[in-house]
């Protein structure tokens, strides 16, 4: 019988390549023996093979095989149910049925390992051949379906619908019957439905290489088409992305392999999307496109009156209502106080991840996101660097009005770091960064801070949040040593100006109450408008820069000696330390500096003349047991010489 000899034929073939690869292993000087024989073999085989598989063809066809597909409801985006004439199969038909069957899965077998001794090294992510016999039972079923998808070349939805549902109608009859017949044949780790899957799929993705991509990279290449090529390429990958999706749970649904919490394809052979791993100029060309179409939206959403607007009254509202612990726990663009064109940057950006995410292998993958994601995210820095610097931060005319407009790219850069880092810590971007770093791609990865996926993208955002904090700073100081240089510099003429009576019955400065009542009402706007990580870092900052500037104002000049003198400076100060109390409990210990003057000017004569001999037998060491630590000894010897 013709079967028999057949597989007598691959038994015989198998034992000489068991024998070839113990002599590869063990004698590998006896190479051109080896080739000889397997010369001999491959004779054989090129005999052997389109038999099998002219035989297997001829006996599918007199099945029925493929069925006439029913397309009556296509037009709707439906396919009727369609019969499937493996499951018709009776008696002697089933029994030559699973023969050939099993003789092309040995072929294939004895293919396989000859291979893998030919190329020791192949690694199972190339081995991706699929099942011989499913093959064979997809290429007819492909003859018959281009027909229906040349009509709908440019409906492309059309095409998935129909082979989703042949795929899934004939899913189960092929998993019931073949997967019996894979057991038999000792396929190891073979699963009859995914193999009919992944075959389906292939064949899309071969139709839609040959027949629609390139019609499209033309009309994209054309100016006159460009836009229509566009426009038809974001529907055809749409399309890509939810028909991948929905095999990816249909193949799912028997298993428990699936990875929620992403949309990364699970399969590069059970992938539509694989078609751009097999084609980069492609992946290159579709990068571009989502690039330009993503800033182009970007561009229309900043002219919007109200994208850049903080809602004052709502954040209000939110500070009253939030709890003191809670205050800093931050998640929402509401608890950023970002505008909301914050929330269309995060959403753009996060497109072009998911359709990167998409893709199943992931170089790939990584190249996609780093040409359209991180490139869109350089484009938002800029967009919020020109923003910041549309605000007029002079001391000369700065208002309320500008300290809010500054606050917007403030926050929505907040907003972002923020959302960058959680995306970070998420295991796609972990496993990414690591693939990245082993490979170095387009990328010195120990030029990247954070050790994180978005790291010089977060370095970058940081440098601008710190350099805008710090011009909000410089300018609050300048207005301040503008109102009141005079009234901290300890001379005759700052102290002898006129005083203004405080409700506390404290005299204050003319001078110094006009640039704390400044610097209060600047500090009341920017805490009801900026996030509140940013303003704490702003206050602590510029408490820092104003106990340096007081500090230094008051040991600089001529000594006075009176007392009248030691008390101005002394309310003075204490008013300074007033106007930060509502953002925290003891603002002294902000100011240190200002602390240990005031501590100096409220000694006695004795303790004075106690630290005056410490001083001079000790020198620095004896500053700390008199509470100076943070001014130096040079200062505080001047100030003992002169007061």
């Amino acid at each position: 019988m013709k079967q028999e000899r057949f597989s007598h034929a691959i038994k015989t073939m198998n034992e000489i390549e068991e024998i070839l690869g113990d002599v590869t292993r063990h004698h590998s000087r006896w190479r051109r023996l080896v080739d000889s024989v397997d010369s001999r073999v491959d004779k054989s085989l090129s005999v052997l093979r389109p038999q099998i598989i002219a035989d297997h063809r001829a006996f599918l066809s007199s099945l029925g095989w493929p069925p006439k597909l029913a397309t009556s409801k296509v037009e709707h985006g439906e396919v009727d149910s369609i019969p499937n004439p493996l499951l018709l199969m009776q008696g002697d038909k089933k029994e030559s049925y699973s023969q050939s069957f099993l003789l092309l899965c040995g072929l294939q077998q004895h293919n396989t390992q000859k291979e893998k001794r030919k190329k020791l090294n192949m690694t199972k992510e190339t081995d991706n051949d699929g099942l011989w016999a499913t093959d064979e039972l997809v290429k007819p079923v492909a003859s018959r379906m281009e027909y229906h998808f040349l009509k709908w070349a440019e409906q492309p939805e059309f095409i998935f619908e129909l082979v989703y549902k042949v795929t899934r109608d004939f899913a189960d009859g092929v998993d019931d019957f073949l997967q019996p017949l894979i057991d038999r044949a000792m396929l190891v780790s073979c699963s009859a439905k995914e193999a009919w899957v992944s075959a389906m799929v292939q064949m899309l993705s071969g139709f839609l290489e040959k027949k629609v991509f390139p019609g499209l990279i033309d009309m994209y290449k054309e100016k006159h088409m460009k836009s229509e090529g566009i426009s038809s390429w974001f529907h055809l990958v749409d399309q890509m992305v939810t028909f991948d999706k929905r095999m990816q749970s249909f193949v799912n649904t028997d298993t428990c392999l699936s990875y929620e919490g992403s949309s990364t394809a699970f399969s590069q052979g059970i992938s539509v999307m694989g078609l751009f791993c097999k084609k980069p100029e492609w992946l290159k060309t579709w990068g571009k496109i989502e690039l330009k179409d993503a800033y182009r939206k970007s561009k229309e959403d900043i002219k919007n009156e109200k994208a850049w607007v903080i809602d004052s009254e709502r954040t209000r509202l939110g500070n009253e209502s939030n709890s003191q612990s809670a205050k800093y726990v931050l998640s929402t663009r509401e608890d950023y106080k970002a505008p909301l064109v914050a929330d269309s940057f995060l959403n753009r950006t996060w497109r072009l991840i998911d359709h990167g995410l998409s893709l199943p292998a992931i170089l790939p993958r990584i190249q996609f996101i780093r040409a359209t994601a991180t490139r869109f995210l350089w484009c938002i820095f800029k967009i919020l660097l020109l923003e910041f610097k549309k605000t007029d931060l002079s001391h000369y005319g700065l208002s309320e009005d500008t300290l809010i407009q500054a606050c917007g790219p403030v926050n929505a850069a907040r907003y972002l770091e923020s959302k960058l880092r959680e995306w970070s810590d998420d295991l796609v971007f972990v496993e990414m960064w690591a693939a990245e770093t082993s490979v170095k791609v387009d990328r010195k990865p120990e030029v990247s801070c954070q050790g994180c996926f978005f790291g010089e993208e977060l370095k970058s955002l940081v440098e601008l949040e710190t350099n805008w904090l710090m011009e909000i700073i410089t300018v609050f100081l300048h207005q301040f040593d503008n109102l009141c240089s005079d009234h901290f510099h300890n001379n005759a003429v700052s102290w002898d100006e006129d005083v203004i009576t405080s409700s506390s019955n404290l005299t204050v400065s003319q001078g110094v109450a006009e640039a704390l009542d400044n610097l209060r009402r600047h500090l009341c706007v920017l805490h009801l408008n900026m996030n509140p990580k940013d303003f704490l870092d702003l206050w602590r900052n510029l408490a820092e820069g104003l106990d340096h500037y007081v500090s230094r104002k008051f040991f600089s000049g001529e000594p006075v000696l009176r007392r009248q003198k030691f008390d101005r400076f002394e309310v003075d100060a204490e008013a300074l330390l007033t106007v930060l109390k509502p953002y925290c409990v003891r603002p002294g210990a902000f100011f240190p500096r200002v602390r240990e003057i005031l501590r100096l000017l409220r000694m006695h004569e004795e303790e004075k003349a106690r630290l005056r001999g410490a001083l001079s037998r000790s020198g620095n060491t004896c500053l700390k047991l008199f509470g100076i630590s943070n001014l130096s000894p040079q200062l505080v010897e001047q100030f003992c010489r002169s007061y």
